[in-house]
């Protein structure tokens, strides 16, 4: 008896239903470390405009126009990233994305004066907005669905150990060899991880499906990250992959997806506005609070170093725990950890401790984030769902910057602001519990079995008693 032809598995389902393989482990670690190196070429410009400001006599506005600029380039790259990226594929994205930021960063350190300085920097951040999104969807792709929030969260981990490796790298570097060097090595180091990724990575199999690309490619592809494996029952001419799909931004705001789309878009929005402001402001805040300078840096360096032990630790809870019940108890943890920061403000060992304690939770809420947008979306959008939320979640740091520089301005005490910071986090609580429920709701319509229309009863005739 021949196998009924519905039965086997299209290539996204064959690599969803296996265990993870030793390729898939590699993957995840080129991805983990190339967001070390976006993390790291994102975080190093702010230890280099304080030493341009003095070297070159630059003033504070300069400065304020190139950092703004930049922000608003990494959310272009992330908003066009991700639609070329499902269209055309990921890993040409990722790689072109690479390229670019590793040369402009480099480039960077030639600079003799602000505007090429700024207008590099520019290229650089377009970069490094389209290279986050693909490689959490490159990652996404070659998972097996029982690990892929897992291993997504944890290749996401890399960005913060980036930001923590550059603030290192820039103590050391800056002293001794002076701040171009720093730009020059951290612009070659992504550089040095393109031959991992075109070797490692191969292209997703939605992509190559969608695109009509030969059997014999997707076959290629498979048996590169799963060999070893019998490959005889796959459908490679599965008519799900093979028709051309909906385009990622029609999918993302699809009627299916909408609701779902705009409760993600707020989490990261907001999470991403409250870190930004603990990051940015409380230094000031906790020395004007009596606080001094070099206490108010260890509270800052309490609360990276806990991001980045979060980031890695969450990784693992959410191979055992629901991604939303995480999500949801990293949310509500964060504004106790706000709480209490407020009422112990003025106490160095207990700012300290809750430095740690919203370090922990807040950064490893993104992670989770993260991990939910790439499995919410379908894979033929799975690219322009990361690169929207994570280019609307960009534009947090951006009115948080403002919304803290107000309350800065009006005097406002550490308790004060951090009192304020627990609405957003609260709202985007409330916004995870909805997106639960909604996943949950759509989850059991596409689990509801189908059934027939009743047979009618012979003899009976509509309109006949």
């Amino acid at each position: 008896m021949s196998t009924d032809a519905s039965a086997r598995p299209s290539p996204q389902e064959f690599i969803d239903q296996r265990p993870m393989g030793r390729r898939q482990r590699l993957i995840v670690r080129v991805g983990l470390l190339t967001m070390v190196a976006e993390g790291l070429d994102t975080s190093i410009a702010a230890f280099v405009y304080p030493r341009i400001k003095d070297d070159w006599g630059v003033d504070g506005s300069a400065v304020t126009v190139t950092v703004t600029l930049s922000v608003l380039a990494m959310i272009v790259g992330g908003v066009a990233a991700g639609p070329l990226a499902d269209r055309y594929g990921r890993k040409v994205v990722t790689l072109a994305g690479t390229v670019t930021f590793g040369l402009g960063t480099a480039a960077m350190g030639f600079t003799d004066s602000i505007g090429p300085f700024a207008a590099l920097r520019t290229v650089a951040c377009l970069g490094l907005g389209a290279v986050l999104p693909t490689v959490m969807a490159l990652v996404a792709d070659w998972m097996p669905a029982a690990r892929r929030v897992q291993m997504v969260a944890l290749a996401f981990a890399g960005v913060t150990a980036g930001t923590t490796v550059g603030g290192l790298l820039a103590s050391v570097l800056i002293p001794s060899a002076g701040w171009p060097t720093l730009l020059v090595i951290c612009g070659i180091v992504p550089l040095l991880l393109i031959p991992s990724i075109v070797k490692v990575i191969p292209e997703s199999v939605g992509v190559l499906a969608a695109r009509k690309r030969p059997r014999e490619e997707l076959r290629g592809a498979v048996e590169a990250v799963l060999p070893g494996e019998d490959l005889s029952r796959v459908d490679w001419e599965s008519s799900a992959e093979r028709k051309r799909p909906r385009p990622g931004p029609k999918a993302v705001l699809s009627r299916r997806f909408v609701l779902m789309t705009l409760l993600l878009w707020a989490c990261f929005f907001l999470g991403q506005g409250v870190a930004f402001v603990i990051i940015t402001y409380l230094p000031e805040l906790a020395e004007n609070g009596g606080l001094s300078e070099s206490k108010a840096a260890v509270s800052v360096a309490a609360f990276g170093w806990g991001g980045l032990i979060g980031q890695l630790s969450v990784s693992f809870v959410l191979k055992r725990f629901d991604r939303f019940r995480v999500l949801a108890a990293l949310w509500a943890l964060t504004a106790a950890g706000l709480g209490l920061a407020a009422l112990t403000a003025g106490q160095f060992v207990a700012l300290l401790v809750t430095a740690f304690l919203l370090g922990l939770c807040l950064p490893a809420a993104t992670s989770v984030l993260q991990a939910t947008a790439a499995v919410t979306y379908p894979p033929s959008a799975r690219a322009t769902g990361v690169s929207w939320a994570n280019s609307v979640g960009k534009a947090g740091p951006l009115f948080g910057g403002l919304l803290g520089g107000i309350m800065v301005d009006a005097d406002w005490s550490l308790a004060r602001v951090l009192l304020v910071l627990t609405a957003p986090v609260a709202i985007a609580l409330l916004a995870t519990l909805a997106l639960h429920a909604r996943s949950r709701r759509q989850q059991q319509d596409e689990d509801e079995p189908y059934a027939p229309a009743p047979r009618p009863v012979p003899g009976l005739v509509s309109g006949q008693s």
